[in-house]
């Protein structure tokens, strides 16, 4: 499987121990920045690049890490194709991923160890995708959403 990942300085340290062992596990990884620690740089271009890759490269994954992992995420749900979920524990690592076909999972690195954000991430990469009507629906009226801006129907 291949695993984009993308951080700016606060989950830089977190990104390298992540690519190791996801290395490790027999994934293809590809490290879409920051190549060097700098503390003064920004997410958006790094986050942006690995959201992009991973929707881009259907059946592969994007990791985006930052301080608290919300701009992360906001900035990757910007991207086409992309459906990021901030995660914080394993419920929510398994149901972006069970019940929202999640590709992209962002993470606070200063919110987890390094421990608690490796099972995090194998939780979310370990999940399948239910598949259920009720949940291809929802997906796809975002789809809808994304391609034409209009709203779907509501309910009653």
């Amino acid at each position: 499987m291949r695993i984009y990942l993308g951080s700016d300085h606060a989950g830089y340290q977190l990104k390298d121990r992540l690519i190791g062992w996801l290395t490790a596990r027999g994934h293809e990884t590809v490290d879409c920045g920051a190549a060097a620690y700098n503390e003064d740089d920004d997410y958006p271009p790094y986050i942006l690049r690995a959201a992009l890759r991973a929707a881009d490269d259907p059946g592969s994954f994007g990791v985006v890490l930052g301080g608290s992992g919300n701009g992360e995420a906001m900035a990757a749900n910007k991207v086409k194709g992309a459906r990021a979920a901030l995660v914080w524990n394993e419920e929510t690592a398994r149901l972006a991923r069970e019940h929202n076909d999640a590709n992209v999972i962002s993470l606070g690195a200063r919110l987890h160890t390094a421990e608690e954000a490796i099972h995090l991430v194998a939780v979310f990469l370990d999940t399948p995708f239910s598949g259920a009507k009720r949940h291809r629906r929802r997906l796809a009226m975002l789809d809808r959403y994304e391609e034409t801006g209009e709203l779907p129907a509501s309910p009653g």
